[in-house]
């Protein structure tokens, strides 16, 4: 027994000691992606992007179950943002409340034949819906067969679109007025290589280049932000603020970690593991070749990007996923501890199927940075981190009882563990708040920070409890529905609480 002891006591350290280091050397990408973009950036007028005939069309699909609350403000929000060429798809997912009938009247919308080309399975079309008005004539409405996801609903949206790019969003969320200028961006970058490659005249100098290969940019995602206790007007945030509630406040601590210094940092090295469900930019024939979104999926996010890089590779093109450090996308957070557990039950539940759905690029050399970096990381630091935590929770205690501790060295490590956490958490607040100042003090800043010393005590426990309450459901085949999220809403005006 002793030596079991001693090997699970040094695995923990390892593990442990690895785990730390990834978290450093994230940071340490997440800075220089940071400044590497902030440079990119001070070159860039958008302002003429608006105008350019280069700009690709943009299809943006937002899957809508029951959201009656916020539909029209949402939906108003979308049709105005600033881009020269776009299409709005709203995807009525068979809504049992007045969803469907609060569009049609709102946008005065009538039904019309329209030539859908299922080229993705998805839950029936029943009805095609446009504006007689041609204020709206941007806006395209489909009443589909509710299939239980939002993957579903997003694959009938990517059948209607007509761009070649999809930006595929939450409707209940409000997103920045140049949010596909920003996206886009690494997608024209990706065209003006094209031109260079096949040495075509570059529209930016008129000369020739000519280069043997170009790297084809397949997805871009950008940071989510909670939008509770903001202060909203007519679908615009007025006034940044910090969630007032707590379970809000720390996902908005969370979030800030995750993208600012995880997915930026995953970005920098081309490793970038999902793009957000709440926004993310797509190449359309990528996706659909790839075989869309998975319906029965609860990680359709992840599982696209996985599956879109394995296409890429299996096909030997060159790829990369984007991501861009600033917030355009502004979300409403779960408003009680109900639908919280529901929903990360659902993802632990996603992060199960991942890896075992996509086993055969797990670990193998074949797929290089998916196969070696990507999913690797998250079976060893995602997926069992949960477990190995649990397991330890267990075993300390076992200590405890059995007199066998080493007090010193326990306190000694619990405590390193719990500072490395709060610093990083901080560092990540303090790195998105002095490059983009989104709050207005730095009341609101050093609250929010304040937040990651009670974290490791109270919201992180929760996290760990319904992920492996999410890995029991996949175990054991139980069902687990979506639900609805309870919309708070927002209008003019209007503060978000929670």
């Amino acid at each position: 027994m002793e030596w079991l002891k001693n090997f699970y006591e040094s695995f923990i350290f390892v593990y442990g000691c690895t785990m730390l280091l990834m978290y450093a050397i994230l940071a340490f990408l997440s800075l220089r992606g940071i400044l590497r973009y902030n440079r990119s950036q001070s070159y860039v007028d958008y302002t003429q992007l608006l105008d350019s005939p280069l700009a690709p069309g943009i299809s943006i699909i937002a899957p809508a179950f029951n959201e009656g609350v916020t539909i029209i403000s949402n939906v108003r929000s979308l049709l105005t943002l600033m881009y020269p060429k776009f299409e709005v798809i709203i995807i009525n997912d068979g809504s049992t409340d007045d969803t469907l009938e609060k569009l049609i009247n709102e946008f005065e919308l009538v039904e019309v034949d329209f030539a859908y080309n299922e080229r993705i399975k998805s839950q029936p079309v029943k009805r095609v819906f446009k504006s007689i008005n041609t204020v709206y004539d941007k806006l395209l409405v489909i009443d589909k067969v509710n299939g239980k996801s939002k993957a579903d609903a997003s694959n009938a949206g990517i059948n209607a679109a007509t761009y070649d790019l999809f930006l595929c969003t939450d409707v209940d969320s409000i997103l920045e007025k140049d949010t596909l200028l920003r996206m886009v961006k690494p997608f024209m970058d990706e065209e003006h290589e094209k031109i260079k490659a096949v040495g075509e005249p570059c529209p930016e100098c008129g000369y020739v280049h000519f280069e043997e290969d170009s790297t084809k940019v397949i997805a871009s995602g950008a940071t989510l932000r909670m939008v509770n206790s903001c202060e909203v007007d007519e679908g615009v945030i007025t006034r940044v603020r910090p969630p007032r509630n707590w379970l809000p406040r720390f996902q908005e601590m969370e979030y800030i970690r995750a993208y600012v210094l995880g997915k930026m940092g995953w970005s920098v090295i081309n490793c970038v593991p999902n793009v957000s469900g709440g926004l993310g930019l797509f190449d359309k024939e990528v996706a659909i070749k790839a075989g869309g979104y998975d319906g029965q999926s609860f990680a359709e996010d992840m599982d696209i990007v996985t599956r879109m890089c394995t296409y890429m590779i299996d096909n030997k093109l060159k790829y990369a996923v984007r991501y861009i450090p600033t917030s355009q996308c502004w979300t409403e957070g779960p408003p009680n501890l109900k639908v919280f557990s529901r929903q990360r039950t659902r993802w632990g539940r996603g992060l199960a199927e991942i890896i075992t759905t996509h086993r055969k690029v797990l670990f193998n050399p074949r797929y290089k940075r998916l196969g070696l970096i990507v999913l690797p990381y998250n079976l060893l630091f995602e997926f069992l981190a949960p477990i190995i935590e649990f397991t330890g929770i267990i075993t300390y205690i076992y200590l405890i009882a059995t007199g066998q501790i080493n007090w010193q060295y326990a306190t000694i490590l619990l405590g390193f563990v719990y500072l490395y956490a709060v610093m990083i958490t901080t560092l990540a607040i303090w790195w998105d708040h002095i490059t983009f100042h989104y709050y207005k003090t730095w009341k609101e800043v050093i609250g929010l920070a304040l937040m990651a010393f009670i974290e490791p005590l109270i919201y992180h426990p929760l996290i760990v409890f319904f992920a492996l309450r999410g890995y029991y459901f996949f175990l054991t085949g139980k069902k687990h529905s979506w639900g609805n999220m309870q919309r708070q809403g927002f209008g003019k005006k209007k503060t978000a609480n929670a």
